[in-house]
């Protein structure tokens, strides 16, 4: 069967690697913006049956509609199977009501998405109380890879003096252990207090951090306080230099630079959002998870 990716012009550069890696045909989605904020969506005039749809949910509330407007043109076009390449999905940190009246997000957005596409392909969604994304997407397959192998392979390459792999807190066990499996690095996780969304305190495990070479791993970086707390708790306990690998770089203005003046000397993300801290790409593992769905 062939099959064709759409992608929107924001990911063309990682949606040309997948490209690639598969060896299938590609088309631009265009976008017209109007003065009133409404969006218009212009796809290719023919689809096949089978169509992949690229588009990392960073910023969501300005990209859901028109993805809406997609995968809905895509069917009337002639597509019968849709499949949604998100590396990074939106709205998945709310699992929970944790008081009267809020709404759960993960649940309205795994409908919503069910709804528009018949498979759905991410790369380490933000699972917390909810432990498997076929739980999110009650009506479509799901596949939920991770980042690890190539986030390990990166550092086997960049760092032969074994760091110490190093989580903010105890949510991000998952994401480090995998990779410190697989590096045969020592880690560790710290454990973190919110005061709010911009202040945080960081207590770091009971590990010697004496001249230690240390990577923080995180799976998600926004406002960017929580890694800049962690560097400098990091480098006031003897740390001799501290890096940090992300999976998905959400870089709020302002983001970056506080991470560099805390102290953190290199930062490097994967490709799931685009960024120029960009240098580990999802290519590979996202074109194994398609050959599942496709």
């Amino acid at each position: 069967m062939n099959h064709l990716l759409l992608y929107f012009l924001e990911a063309e550069a990682p949606a040309k690697r997948l490209v690639h890696a598969l060896d299938v045909e590609a088309a631009p989605i265009e976008i017209h913006h109007f003065p009133d904020g409404e969006s218009l969506v212009t796809l290719p005039e023919t689809m096949p049956e089978s169509v992949l749809i690229y588009q990392s949910l960073n910023r969501p509330n300005e990209k859901l509609v028109e993805l809406l407007l997609a995968a809905e043109g895509a069917r009337k076009l002639g597509a019968r199977k849709i499949v949604f390449i998100a590396p990074y999905l939106a709205y998945m940190r709310q699992d929970k009501a944790f008081c009267p009246g809020q709404v759960v997000s993960q649940e309205v957005m795994g409908h919503f998405l069910s709804g528009l596409f018949d498979a759905i392909l991410t790369v380490d969604a933000h699972l917390h109380r909810v432990r498997d994304i076929e739980s999110v997407f009650p009506d479509s397959k799901a596949i939920n890879l991770t980042s690890a192998e190539l986030t390990a392979e990166f550092i086997k390459e960049n760092y032969p003096a074994d760091p110490l792999l190093l989580g903010p807190d105890e949510e991000s066990l998952q994401w480090v252990k995998k990779i410190a499996d697989l590096t045969g690095c020592d880690y560790g996780t710290g454990k973190k207090v919110r005061f709010g969304d911009m202040q945080v305190k960081i207590e770091l495990p009971s590990i010697s951090l004496g001249n230690k070479d240390v990577i923080l791993i995180d799976d998600m970086v926004s406002t960017g306080y929580t890694l800049a707390t962690a560097a400098q708790c990091l480098r006031d306990n003897g740390a001799r230099s501290v890096d940090c690998i992300i999976t998905h770089p959400l870089f709020t203005r302002g983001a970056l630079t506080l991470l560099r003046k805390s102290g953190i000397r290199r930062v490097v993300s994967t490709d799931t959002v685009v960024h120029s801290t960009n240098r580990i790409f999802m290519a590979p593992i996202l074109a194994s998870g398609l050959a599942e769905l496709l």
